[in-house]
Order: structure tokens, then C-alpha cells, then sequence
């Protein structure tokens, strides 16, 4: 990458700050079903040149830049870590688009003079930049749902709000929302009525941009917030240096001492865990893009065929790569949204089963899509009368919840796709059971498949492995014994070859050993007994948390394996950027 530096345009100023730390650039456009991912080639702060360079097969790359330029988001890994991260949001770039090979373009970007977006009637909107931040909270329903996001800019028709991929299944484009409360560093607050505008996936870190407009504003509001926007401005101009005048930080932007209490708390956190090694970035990466998928069905009506097959064709390579790497990585999934845990586990061990009966078997590509989308019906139930798949549910919602087959089946439908009979088998039999107690249709015997079957045990297994409702999860061993017990509702030739493939101690599980020692079980040996832990915690010292790799000749410092526990009993979480 060359840089030069004279008189650094502003924008270039923010980028060339940025691109010192791990960073990722993606382009996008409404209207395309998943962005590009973008290398800055050149940056010349002086005149405001970007150009970038992209990797594009297909035929329509002109429909990345719409009619008014070209849309980038930034986003930033920084600390030693690279745990906190930051954004940056460009749209409308006047671009130029040159191609220089089969699949490669240049894109020769002129970047705004300002970093501060003109409006309607002369107002502004001010990017929350180079570490400004403010907190957010949306009240989706009202007394039942909040989420909580980061402020990413600011005016005085609205703001953007970054928040939990996981959280966006609640929020809807044009949807109303009861309250959207701000709050600066300083303690100050700002609540306000706001409709949503617009909703799209954010990087690749499992975050997406919520774009509200404010509404219903009385006057003391409007007063209120034209402060926010215009100490926003100013901070923003002290941090970019476009502004001699602005010679320290807005009041806003001070920490108060409630801030303060907040940042080394996330200080602490940060400091516990170290990065994600490649194959739970990549199995994490596998639930966030099935999110983005489902984002695309609700917010822009459009199905996003590829995520989907890459999702499914990344669960096969990752598990031929490293299966019982892959397998340990499965269990980081136990803090994302249930639905997606769920499908990408079910999904994963599906995989893993068929692809161990037959290494060449032709099906296995769309029976794991199947098994990934059966239950994305679940999270487009979500509304008033089902607000959240986290809640204990009561009859009629549960009730609702048993609708998410036909929801899926209509919403496929209405999208305009079709799957393929090996995929829609799974989409819609995969909640059946042999002796006709499951659903949608109450399919019994011989009309369920030997897939399904299979399905059907992988499925029950998860299920109970897992809290759901209230229910505290089992152990593997109660888990089988369970199922064994369900009367002529599975297969229990199949069960025994689950049991065979990943014993009762399974890869992933944690351990409890007689030394006060909690363990993930990282492999085992031919009889199902773990022959590999990763030590993380002495719950002697339970503020303390430890990492050591142990072998099964190393066990007696730890004790007798006892039991399988559930992680949450101890407080133990995957913390997200």
C-alpha cells in the first residue's frame, strides 16, 4: 500500500488512523444478496484518493455502485488483544471502476472533503469516530424487549445503531419502536419515539447497523438534541484535527464515573480471554453468516442462495479439515441466539455422521443446508405475541412456536425458491418422530427416511444437551437414557451409533474432576473416555482463570473425572467483540 502526506483530506485522515490496527473493508449495495471484501491498495491523504481492490466473478459488479457512488464500511480489531473494536461508514463515494483482471477491479475512490454527511434543510450527520462512543438501548416492545447497541452517528432526524447480529431478528424495517434511549460518556441521556429506516449486516464480527429515524419530538426534545448533534460535531472535529479552534474533548465525551466503572469492567473481560484460534473463528463465522442470510429474507425479500451453500460447504471442509477440532469449536456456539446454535450444531454433527457412514455420499450437501434452515423459521415468528426466543414460553406461544415449519415453507415460497427434494425433505420432516408424536404433520413408520431418522436422534440429543424453557440441560448420559426411554419415537439403532461416534464424555462437553477442576473435553480415546482436556478453571480460585493442555497421563493432578457440568453453572461465557 503507498501513502503519501500533505494536507490530509479528512476522511483519508480517519482511514489511514484506522488501517494501523487489524481491519477488515467490505462494499456493498442494497440490492446485492452479501458484500465484497475490499484491500486498500492506495491511500493518498492529501487529495482524498482510495482506491481499492476486489475479487469479483460474477457478471454485475457495476450494481455495487448504485446510482450515487459507492457504499464501505470499515471495521477495526484494536488492543493487544483485539478486542475492541471500531467502525467506519462511508456511502456514496464518487467511484471509478477498472478492471485489471478476469476477476479483479480497481476502485478509485474520491473521498468527501468532510466527514461530517450533509442532510435535508442544512443539517448534519456526525460519524462516531477514532473512539467515540456513546451507548444505546431500543426498546423493541414495549416493557418486553430492549436491546442494547453503540452509537455510530448521529443527527437530528435520527441515528445509526450498531447491536447484536443476534438481536436484529426482532427489528423489522419501517417497524415503530416505543423508545431509543442514548447515553453519552458523561452521564447525559437522550429517549426518544423512532421508527426503523433500514437494517443490514455489519462486518464480520456478528454486528448489524440499525438506521432509526427519531419521531414525535417535542420541543424540549428537539432543543435536547440539536446540543447532542452539535457537541458530537465538535468532538469529532477535535479528534480529526479538521478544526484548529477545538482544542479538547466535548464535556459529552468525558467519562463520568458510571462510564468509567463500565470501561474497566470491559477492560477486566477482555484481558480473560485471548483470540478465538482459526477453526472457532471459523464455526463462529458459520452461525453469524446464517443471521446475515436471515436478514436478507426479512429486511430486503431476498434470498441469499450463496451464504447458505457456502455455510453448508464450510461445515464439510471445516470437519475434513480437523474433525475433532471442529467438533470442540461446536461447543463455543452455546452463547449465540438457540435457533442458530442449534441449526449449525445439528447441522455440523448431520455432516459429520453421514460423512463417516460414507465419505462419497451425494446427498450430504443439501441434507446439511436442510438441517440449516429448518429452524430459521423460529426467529421469523418473532412479534408482539412471541417477542423473544430467550423467554419461557407459555402455551399459546409455544404453540406459535410449533408454526415455524409452515412459517419457513411460506416464506421460501414468497422469496421464490425452490429446494431441492434431499434439502426441502429435511426443511420439513426434521421435527417428525417415528411413532407420530412430532410435527408439522405427525408422520409416523415407514414415511420417515432412514436421513430423518438420523436427523431426528441428532436433533433430540442437541435438544437435551442444551436449557431450553426453563429446563435445566442433561447430562450426555441422561440425555441418551431419555431418548432410549421415548418409547418407539426414535430409532434406537441410530441412537446407538451416536453414542458409538461420540460417547459419554463427548468433544466439547466440560468436565468436572475431583480436584475442584473444570476442563473441556478435546478428545477421546476408542472407548468414548476424554484422553485430552483444556484446564480453565480451579474452582478454588474461582476469580482466576487458568490454561493448561492436559494429556490422560496427566489426570491425577487434576483428580477423577466426575461428571459433565453445564458452563453456565460457573459463570462461563464466550465473550464477543
Amino acid at each position: 500500500m503507498n501513502v503519501s502526506s500533505q494536507h490530509p483530506n479528512p476522511s483519508a485522515t480517519v482511514i489511514r488512523s484506522l488501517l494501523q490496527h487489524d481491519h477488515e473493508l467490505s462494499v456493498y449495495a442494497n440490492d446485492m444478496a452479501y458484500p465484497l471484501k475490499a484491500t486498500v491498495a492506495e491511500l493518498d491523504p492529501r487529495s482524498g484518493l482510495l482506491v481499492l481492490e476486489v475479487e469479483y466473478a460474477g457478471p454485475d459488479i457495476e450494481r455495487y455502485l448504485t446510482g450515487s457512488g459507492l457504499n464501505v464500511d470499515m471495521e477495526v480489531l484494536k488492543g493487544p488483544q483485539a478486542m475492541e473494536r471500531e467502525t467506519y461508514s462511508l456511502s456514496n463515494i464518487a467511484t471509478r471502476l477498472i478492471k485489471t483482471d478476469s476477476a479483479l477491479y480497481r476502485l478509485e475512490c474520491h473521498l468527501p472533503e468532510s466527514v461530517f454527511v450533509a442532510e435535508n434543510r442544512g443539517a448534519i450527520r456526525v460519524p462516531f469516530i477514532l473512539g467515540m462512543h456513546a451507548r444505546v438501548s431500543i426498546e423493541v416492545y414495549l416493557h418486553e424487549l430492549s436491546v442494547p447497541g453503540r452509537l455510530r452517528n448521529l443527527s437530528v432526524g435520527g441515528c445509526m445503531v450498531d447491536i447484536d447480529l443476534a438481536d436484529s431478528v426482532a427489528i423489522n424495517v419501517d417497524q415503530d419502536i416505543p423508545g431509543v434511549t442514548l447515553e453519552f460518556p458523561n452521564g447525559e441521556s437522550f429517549f426518544a419515539e423512532s421508527k426503523v429506516r433500514h437494517i443490514r449486516p455489519f462486518g464480520n464480527h456478528g454486528h448489524a447497523a440499525v438506521g432509526l429515524q427519531f419521531a414525535h419530538l417535542t420541543r424540549h426534545q428537539t432543543e435536547a438534541l440539536f446540543r447532542y448533534v452539535s457537541e458530537s460535531e465538535r468532538e469529532a472535529a477535535y479528534r480529526t484535527g479538521t478544526n484548529d479552534k477545538m482544542t479538547q474533548h466535548s464535556p459529552l465525551f468525558i467519562p463520568g464515573a458510571k462510564e468509567r466503572k463500565i470501561l474497566q469492567r470491559d477492560i477486566q473481560e477482555h484481558e480473560k480471554h485471548a483470540r478465538q484460534p482459526p477453526m472457532e473463528r471459523g464455526v463462529m463465522g458459520i452461525a453469524h453468516q446464517l443471521q446475515v442470510g436471515l436478514m436478507y429474507m426479512k429486511a430486503r425479500q431476498l434470498f441469499p442462495e450463496k451464504i447458505f451453500y457456502d455455510c453448508a460447504d464450510a461445515l464439510r471442509y471445516l470437519i475434513e479439515q480437523d474433525r475433532k477440532a471442529f467438533l470442540y469449536a461446536l461447543a463455543f456456539l452455546r452463547d449465540e441466539p438457540s435457533w442458530v446454535r442449534h441449526a449449525v450444531q445439528v447441522a455440523g454433527h448431520l455432516a459429520d455422521m453421514l460423512l463417516m457412514r460414507d465419505p462419497h455420499d451425494p446427498r450430504v450437501r443439501e441434507a446439511v443446508l436442510g438441517a440449516l434452515l429448518h429452524p430459521m423459521g423460529k426467529p421469523l415468528l418473532i412479534s408482539a405475541e412471541l417477542p423473544s426466543l430467550k423467554v419461557n414460553m407459555n402455551p399459546a406461544q409455544k404453540a406459535v412456536l410449533r408454526e415455524h415449519v409452515a412459517a419457513l415453507s411460506r416464506k421460501l415460497s414468497e422469496l421464490r425458491w425452490s429446494p431441492s427434494p434431499t434439502c426441502r425433505e429435511v426443511i420439513e420432516n426434521a421435527s417428525e418422530r417415528l411413532d407420530g408424536s412430532g410435527y408439522p404433520a405427525g408422520k409416523r413408520g415407514e414415511a420417515l427416511s432412514e436421513l430423518i431418522r438420523l436427523v431426528a436422534v441428532i436433533k433430540a440429543v442437541n435438544r437435551q444437551l442444551h436449557a431450553s424453557n426453563g429446563v435445566p440441560p442433561r447430562t450426555p448420559l441422561d440425555a441418551y437414557r431419555r431418548i432410549h426411554e421415548a418409547a418407539a419415537a426414535y430409532d434406537k439403532t441410530v441412537l446407538v451409533e451416536y453414542i458409538q461416534a461420540y460417547g459419554l464424555y463427548p468433544i466439547g462437553s466440560l468436565a468436572k474432576f475431583s480436584g475442584g477442576f473444570l476442563a473441556w473435553v478435546m478428545d477421546i480415546d476408542g472407548k468414548g473416555m476424554p484422553r485430552q482436556v483444556h484446564v480453565i478453571k480451579n474452582l478454588r480460585f474461582p476469580e482466576t482463570n487458568i490454561s493448561n493442555v492436559l494429556g490422560s497421563s496427566d489426570f491425577l493432578q487434576i483428580g477423577k473425572l466426575e461428571d459433565i457440568v453445564d458452563p453456565a453453572d460457573y459463570g462461563i461465557r464466550v465473550l464477543k467483540v
